[in-house]
């Protein structure tokens, strides 16, 4: 079985939302459910049809987040360190073509927000810049075209 690393944060994420699906989503479309049968004929009745695939997607995405909490490999960034990237790093990266920086944390693929930073490791940036060093220069597949940066920093906070 797979190990699916992620930082203590991530992990209290994945936590918070496993219990709001079981104990507030699952409860409340169960409800939702038990209202729509009243109502009569169930072949008809549009309110059950959509609580019941309400109910599917519910029960799929607790499996699905049990899974991943089953596999959890919790590493916690503040005990890392060194001068090589690796999961958990927050990088800065300086664009060669317009020096432009940006910085980013290396984290597990259920954590990833790029709005706050954060890149899942299975990115081409993260896969890119895994194993290599502060002053290393680095390619990187994007959508618009391949881009080279420059490691500028590598820290662990």
């Amino acid at each position: 079985m797979e190990k699916v690393p992620m930082t203590p944060g991530g992990y209290s994420r994945l936590e918070e939302d496993l219990k709001r699906l079981k104990y507030v989503e699952r409860p409340a479309v169960i409800q939702a459910i038990s209202e729509a049968r009243a109502h009569g004929d169930l072949s008809e009745n549009a309110e059950y049809h959509a609580a019941k695939e309400r109910q599917g997607w519910i029960e799929g995405q607790i499996l699905e987040l049990e899974d991943k909490f089953s596999r959890a490999e919790v590493i916690d960034v503040t005990k890392l360190a060194g001068d090589t990237v690796k999961f958990g790093a927050t990088v800065i990266l300086i664009d060669e073509d317009t020096d432009q920086k940006k910085t980013w944390q290396i984290v597990g693929d259920y954590e990833a927000d790029v709005k706050s930073g954060k890149i899942s490791i299975s990115s081409p940036i993260a896969r890119a810049v895994i194993g290599k060093k502060k002053g290393d220069s680095v390619e990187v597949a994007a959508p618009g075209g391949a881009k080279t940066y420059e490691i500028g920093k590598v820290q662990f906070v």
